[in-house]
């Protein structure tokens, strides 16, 4: 019985040491991982802030839009951070945020470049709808009339011209124009382009000047549509309902057609001095 038990007290004695030697290993495992750790993050740090890793000049930043690659002198009017400047502090996201405040911008992914160090930043640009041109003043200084000028796109945001053209350097500019300041046409440029987008009626231009009537010039003449309604889609849709007034009535003696009220269209007609209404069914 004795031996017995003296035999299982060096079975629990042996036990205890490889669990003990267990833990040191353990232990030294884990100093030898940290070291390890410590010591690439060190290299990693001593890389990131030796000079090879510095944007010094524009020039180190590539920008496209599609298979176009931007001008430095675009590069240079979207981005505005300071050099020299370590690539690694650098924050693509905020950087695509900020280009994405631009209002030639729609989207942008922006990457750094390790070798050579440098930026690669990828934008799609806004689809210009209309050509946005507010009311001429008498002053008529080519500057100031370059600054009144811009785009639409479908969404309503106006995009100065000339820096569109550093994006898009071979633009064609839309057909469509609109007369006004941006901030008569605001809350309702969207459905209205939908509905004339929509429209089988050549459309060329919208007059916003007055509030309480807004012009479209036609293929068919002028029309009016008296102040922006909810009715904006049903007063188009009346209007393509009419495209082949031309059968009817001589589009040149056409003053203007009245689509206030939709349910009741009228052709205003001028012949010399004779003046007519025609209501159309």
């Amino acid at each position: 019985m004795a031996g017995i038990v003296s035999v299982s007290y060096t079975d629990l004695a042996q036990r205890r040491q490889k669990l003990r030697r267990r833990r040191q290993m353990k232990i030294l495992q884990a100093i030898w991982r940290t070291l390890a750790i410590s010591g690439l993050a060190g290299g990693l740090l001593w890389v990131a802030i030796q000079p090879t890793w510095i944007l010094n000049t524009p020039k180190q930043i590539v920008m496209k839009s599609g298979d176009q690659v931007l001008s430095q002198e675009a590069i240079q009017s979207f981005l505005t951070f300071p050099y020299p400047q370590s690539l690694w502090r650098i924050e693509p996201s905020a950087i695509a945020d900020s280009l994405e405040q631009q209002p030639t911008i729609a989207q942008a992914s922006v990457a750094r470049r390790l070798f050579p160090p440098g930026l690669i930043i990828e934008i799609q640009e806004r689809v210009p709808v209309a050509i946005a041109q507010q009311a001429k003043s008498s002053n008529t200084d080519t500057n100031n009339e370059q600054a009144s000028t811009g785009l639409l796109d479908a969404s309503g945001v106006w995009i100065p011209l000339e820096k569109y053209k550093l994006v898009n350097p071979t633009i064609k500019l839309p057909i469509l124009k609109v007369i006004g300041a941006p901030a008569q046409y605001r809350s309702y440029w969207s459905q209205l382009y939908l509905s004339l987008s929509q429209s089988s009626v050549k459309i060329m231009e919208i007059d916003c000047q007055d509030p309480t009537n807004l012009i479209l010039k036609t293929e068919l003449g002028n029309v009016y549509l008296g102040a922006p309604s909810p009715q904006l889609p049903e007063q188009i849709k009346v209007l393509a309902q009419m495209r082949h007034l031309s059968k009817k009535l001589n589009l040149n003696q056409i003053e203007y057609i009245d689509l206030k009220n939709p349910e009741s269209p009228l052709v205003r007609m001028n012949q010399k001095t004779q003046e007519t209404d025609h209501q159309t069914p």
